[in-house]
């Protein structure tokens, strides 16, 4: 991440938090000049994320990372849109999880509030290879943990690495909960960055129960790199904003599908 992506993120987080705030106030916070800070409000009201309004900056309530073509993913951001949708459906996940399961859990956004609502009384075994998915469950004590490490992506919180994949192709789980950026009716199920490609596509094949995450704005997304048809998962929990039109697309595949 370059340090410009790293003061944007931090703005935003501070204008989420505080509702708003001066230029002077956020030149304080972020120890740099006023003029950087317009320079970086002018970046962030290109994208439309935050609101013109003059001496002062205020978050637009309707942006969406990435809907007016911003390419620079990063998962704290993507965790905050559809903040409710994506908890209601983490929360459903972690439901199916029983004792002594065997579970991996992918990366992305969604993925972690399932980490997040895993029942602490429950006997498991979970691998990841996401620093967010294991700050989430380390000091869960019913919870053996297998953690892949490798090359770090800051903005995937993803750890890479041929070694890594190894590792997931020796595992053989009860289930898999996987995530995605994209699922089209012909052109499948498909992820933003190639690094992640590869473990991603390793992890949904490692799984007798393929369980697909994903909110109901990634349905008809296309994104460059392809993982698997839509057909290979047993399971899709989305939330209730699902058209119809994909309800049925989901059903007369023979997916079970659960919209929470």
């Amino acid at each position: 991440m370059s340090k410009k992506s790293g003061r944007l993120n931090k703005l935003i987080e501070i204008l989420e938090i505080q509702n708003g705030a001066t230029i002077r106030e956020l030149a304080q916070m972020l120890d740099v000049s006023e003029m950087t800070v317009r320079r970086d409000l002018d970046t962030l009201k290109s994208r439309n994320i935050v609101l013109d309004i003059p001496g002062a900056a205020v978050l637009n309530a309707q942006y969406t990372p990435n809907a007016d073509g911003d390419s620079e993913y990063q998962l704290s951001t993507a965790a905050r849109s559809h903040r409710r949708k994506k908890e209601r459906i983490g929360k459903f996940a972690a439901s199916l999880i029983q004792e002594d399961d065997c579970v991996i859990i992918d990366n992305g956004s969604t993925v972690e509030f399932l980490a997040e609502n895993i029942d602490r009384n429950t006997k498991m075994t979970i691998f990841t290879c996401n620093l967010n998915i294991l700050n989430r469950i380390c000091t869960n004590p019913n919870i053996s943990i297998i953690f892949g490490g490798g090359y770090y992506h800051p903005d995937t919180m993803l750890f890479e690495s041929a070694e890594n994949i190894e590792l997931i192709k020796n595992i053989r789980a009860t289930k898999v909960f996987a995530s995605a950026a994209g699922v089209h009716d012909k052109m499948g199920v498909t992820c933003s960055n190639n690094y992640e490609m590869e473990i991603k596509q390793t992890i949904i094949q490692s799984g007798a129960e393929k369980i697909l995450l994903v909110d109901s704005s990634k349905f008809g997304a296309i994104k460059p790199c392809f993982l698997t048809d839509i057909d290979i998962f047993d399971r899709i929990i989305t939330d209730d904003n699902i058209s119809e039109e994909w309800v049925e697309i989901i059903q007369k595949k023979g997916i079970e599908l659960n919209i929470v």
